[in-house]
């Protein structure tokens, strides 16, 4: 579907209240066109209307009007460089930037991330963080003993059937 039909849609869904569906909509926008400024600026507008300041600062990130108590909230909620750079959504250099402030602010978040990584990121390369952090910043627990208890469990399972399957072999010839 051409960009036009999908931002007339978007304006549709919002005129009508359906703000999820025009927040989906603009995330695949942006997923698609991700060197838009204008479609980060919509993106932003619509988590506004949620009353969502860390994600409307995430998409107002490249933007030089961008609101500071919004940039405070993402920058908070994405606390490392690498997060930052990962929530940023894009690809490519930061020449393909439609203004010098957002190729700026990007070289910025890529040259943090790098510093932090210790050796030089691009966008779009997988990239370290420094932490071991969940999506809602709760620390990952008890990785490897997790590990091994479901490698045991796996193992029980698996002998106690074959065990049971053996059984019901010998019963057949009894």
């Amino acid at each position: 579907m051409p960009l036009s039909n999908t931002l007339d849609r978007v304006d549709a869904d919002l005129a009508a209240g359906r703000v999820p569906m025009a927040r989906q909509r603009l995330r695949g926008l942006v997923s698609s066109f991700p060197y838009d400024l204008t479609l980060r600026r919509r993106l932003a507008e619509v988590y506004r209307l949620y009353g969502d300041a860390a994600e409307a600062g995430r998409w107002m990130y490249l933007e030089e009007d961008r609101d500071a108590d919004e940039t405070a909230a993402f920058e908070e909620r994405y606390g490392s460089p690498g997060r930052r750079m990962k929530a940023l959504a894009w690809s490519g250099p930061e020449a393909l930037a439609a203004t010098a402030v957002a190729e700026g602010r990007l070289a910025a978040v890529r040259d943090a991330c790098s510093e932090a990584a210790g050796r030089p990121v691009a966008w779009g390369d997988p990239i370290p963080f420094e932490d071991e952090d969940g999506e809602d910043g709760a620390p990952h627990e008890g990785g490897r003993f997790t590990g091994v208890v479901v490698a045991v469990g796996a193992f029980l399972g698996g002998t106690v059937t074959v065990g049971v399957w053996i059984r019901g072999v010998i019963a057949l010839f009894e």
